[in-house]
């Protein structure tokens, strides 16, 4: 069976991806500083009812995303990644401008409900890497997706927190200028990884729902253990996202600048990882490997997040943290030897159906922790509760990993494999 891609523009998609990649997570980055103060300022000044709006907004977000990513991920093994990761770019960039223009709290829900619907872009271009990659060089591939969060996470947050002194909308307005002029990038330059022979023959709705999808799961031995490591995983990191600018403007007295720059810090740490690391600890410990070593530093950097003193403290954890960057590139390994190559979709529709569920859970779980935490703070003496509890979940992470056998990828005529492979 001859390869779907050539040599040399396989190395050409790569880097496709990885600057659609990054431009997505350079706009997505101008708003993390920022959305939460935007909240906070249109929820009365008010910490813990912040908190509450914020944890609503990332489960209305992960509730579309959950029913709609399984819709995608098939959609791409149907008719081709290309076409999913423009629909979800301009999703992200009508979503931005709904929040730049919003005049209230309710206005931003309309944004997250489009993007939740339309979020895939990541999945997409996962499935994407395992179309144009060798099975034993995808971890390092995936890797690759890591490294422009990295990447993006050094400027936009530093950006986004300096923009939003100026102004706390006109973050917004550059993210989507970025977001649809990344989707004009993909519209003009990004060629299709998986080739028509490839694809399956028709859309399935059964399997195009997060039930169906996450059936594929069990498709292997593996897989399921493998889902679970990812859901909790997910569910940890997003304490991130859900949290951390309040948490941190709360206990340490942060402004949008500074948390920016230790979000550049953190980036800066995470490229160090991704670039350097990745591959020769993948190649020394293998995927399973990187995925315990990952886990045990994203385990010891939630303690030092939650019990930090000052601030000072608290950022030294991110060095402890950045090694966390092992843990997916593990798992997309592992986990892309165990299907087919018309299944890549369904797989990564599947993976992102967890990622859905745990900002459904997350925001609510962390959230109303810490606007518990923050009531409560005169008797409980721990407003890092919502990072006490993302400790545990990665803990979780690891007790199951460490108890999963090693990847390898499956014979033929096992459930699971593409019958063309």
């Amino acid at each position: 069976m001859s390869e779907p891609i050539a040599h040399p523009a396989r190395k050409a998609a790569l880097g496709f991806i990885f600057v659609t990649a990054l431009m997505d997570v350079l706009s997505l980055g101008l708003m993390i500083p920022v959305l939460p103060s935007l909240v906070k300022e249109m929820a009365g000044g008010q910490t813990d009812a912040a908190a509450q709006w914020t944890a609503a907004f990332g489960m209305v977000w992960g509730t579309m995303q959950f029913f709609c990513s399984p819709i995608l991920g098939m959609m791409s093994d149907r008719f081709g990644r290309r076409p999913v990761i423009l629909i979800s770019i301009f999703g992200l960039g009508i979503d931005y401008i709904f929040m730049a223009l919003a005049p209230t709290l309710w206005w931003l829900f309309v944004g997250r409900i489009i993007h939740g619907a339309t979020a895939a872009s990541f999945s997409a271009a996962g499935a994407y890497i395992a179309d144009v990659t060798p099975e034993k060089g995808r971890a390092k591939a995936f890797g690759l997706i890591g490294a422009a969060w990295s990447v993006g996470f050094i400027a936009g947050p530093a950006l986004g927190g300096l923009l939003g002194k100026i102004d706390l909308h006109l973050p917004f307005w550059v993210a989507a200028a970025m977001a649809l002029l990344n989707w004009l990038y993909g519209l003009l330059v990004l060629p299709e990884s998986l080739p028509p022979e490839k694809r399956i023959a028709r859309f399935d709705w059964s399997k195009a729902n997060p039930v169906g999808s996450l059936k594929l799961l069990g498709s292997h031995p593996d897989l399921p253990r493998l889902g679970v490591v990812s859901f909790l995983m997910q569910l940890a990191h997003n304490a991130y996202p859900s949290v951390f600018v309040l948490y941190t403007g709360y206990r340490y007295g942060w402004d949008t600048a500074q948390i920016g720059l230790l979000m550049m810090l953190s980036g800066i740490l995470g490229v160090i990882v991704q670039a350097l690391l990745i591959g020769p600890i993948v190649d020394r410990l293998k995927e399973r490997g990187a995925v315990i070593v990952g886990l045990v530093c994203f385990v010891v950097s939630f303690a030092v997040f939650a019990f930090a003193p000052n601030g000072w403290i608290f950022a030294s954890g991110l060095a402890v943290s950045a090694f966390a960057a092992l843990i997916q590139p593990g798992l997309m390994g592992m986990m892309t030897k165990r299907v087919g190559p018309s299944e890549q979709g369904q797989l990564q529709g599947a993976n992102s159906a967890i990622m859905g569920l745990t900002a459904i859970i997350g925001p609510a779980l962390y959230g109303l922790s810490l606007a518990f935490a923050v009531r409560h703070e005169q008797t409980l003496h721990l407003p890092g509760l919502p990072l006490v509890i993302a400790g545990l979940l990665a803990l979780g992470g690891l007790m199951v990993i460490l108890n999963t056998r090693r990847a390898r990828p499956l014979a033929v005529g096992e459930p699971g494999l593409d019958p063309a492979r």
